[in-house]
């Protein structure tokens, strides 16, 4: 018999006990781990569906806003953009805004474009430049030859009036919106007034403005009856903004008409949500464009960083001339363009493209001003 000593073997009774011990002591940390990925996963699936529901409603509801405006296609191959312009202008929006003074709904052709701004967007700094456009300036309207720039809206609607401006100015604009003084009466109102400060000079003149606005709005509003640094509403601005008859005529006309869209902005961005969203349903209604809804969902993230950093008035030298009626004549159309392109789109060494020294060289033989 050996001498070695063998362990007694396991029944299989006890061997499936400890088995059942051991079992009890690990499924309840699998279980609890399972069951907790399983919560997990519910609420995050959860957490998307809210933010899918969420983000639909806002695309909806500002949808529903856009939805709202008068809409128009432009037949962007007709607007009279160069490769090269394209090419050089390439870093910068240009949107086309026309103020109209209809005294109706209509809001296309026939109607002569009063204000005329460009409101250019470096989409690289946010930067936003204001270039108001004389309404008087003598220039070359295709189909109409030389004539003044307000009449380029009523001949062909935004359409020539967008192509009159990037074929005199080397630009690239594709996208325009128009409104009539009516509207813009009625955002002032409904951001509750701008501040605006109102010359002697001005004073003498405001008032009958306002009178004349207020018939034609069917708007109510009072007389100014103080200069100084005030509180405007609806008709008091659009007034405001109309006055020709100060030293600078037209041109400080322009300027006017930038401080108010100024001073709407920085007022606009004060708002609360509640109160933007009451003053977006009055004025996406009276807005005409080719703005396409994506194409405002796409500015929107960059509103708030926005800044309007200058005002141009342009052209920046020019003469007046009556021919057949009085015109203010670019001095001369090729140098005031490059020093557009100069101080608006840092192009130093900018040289217009020979389309405009064309025109330039008809409207010298047309008016003799060569400086």
């Amino acid at each position: 018999m050996s001498g070695k000593h063998e362990m007694p073997k396991e029944n299989k009774y006890v061997r499936n006990k400890r088995n059942t011990r051991e079992r009890k002591m690990t499924e309840p940390k699998e279980r609890k781990s399972r069951r907790g990925l399983k919560i997990f996963g519910r609420i995050v699936l959860t957490l998307v569906i809210i933010l899918v529901i969420l983000v639909g409603i806002i695309v909806a509801f500002i949808g529903s806003k856009l939805g709202k405006m008068q809409q128009v296609e432009l037949d962007e191959t007709d607007l009279g953009i160069s490769s090269q312009v394209e090419e050089n202008l390439s870093e910068y929006r240009n949107i086309a805004l026309f103020g109209v003074d209809s005294r109706d709904s209509s809001l296309g052709e026939g109607n002569r474009s009063d204000c005329i701004i460009i409101a250019s967007l470096n989409n690289k700094t946010k930067e936003v430049k204001l270039i108001s456009v004389y309404r008087d300036t003598y220039v070359n309207i295709e189909g109409h030859g030389l004539d003044k720039i307000t009449h380029a809206y009523s001949y062909g609607g935004a359409a020539l009036a967008v192509k009159t401006l990037n074929e005199n100015f080397d630009l690239n604009i594709t996208e325009f919106a128009t409104v009539n003084f009516d509207s813009v009466a009625e955002a002032v109102n409904a951001l509750g007034g701008v501040t605006i400060n109102v010359t002697n000079e001005e004073l003498n003149y405001i008032n009958n403005y306002i009178d004349e606005t207020s018939r034609v709005t069917g708007i109510t509003s009072k007389r100014v009856t103080s200069a100084g640094k005030q509180t405007l509403d609806g008709v008091q601005a659009v007034a405001y903004s109309r006055i020709r008859y100060t030293s600078g005529g037209d041109y400080k006309r322009t300027e006017r008409m930038r401080t108010v869209i100024e001073a709407m902005i920085e007022k606009f961005k004060t708002k609360n949500i509640s109160e933007m969203n009451q003053i977006i349903d009055q004025i996406l209604p009276e807005v005409y464009t080719n703005i396409t809804s994506g194409d405002i969902f796409s500015l929107m993230p960059s509103v708030a960083s926005l800044k309007v950093t200058d005002s141009i008035g342009w052209p920046y030298e020019t003469k007046g001339i009556t021919l057949d009626r009085w015109y203010g004549v670019p001095v001369t159309l090729e140098s005031n363009v490059k020093q557009l392109h100069q101080e608006a789109f840092g192009e130093p060494d900018y040289v217009p493209s020979d389309r405009v020294k064309q025109i330039s060289n008809q409207i010298i033989q047309k008016t003799g001003y060569t400086n």
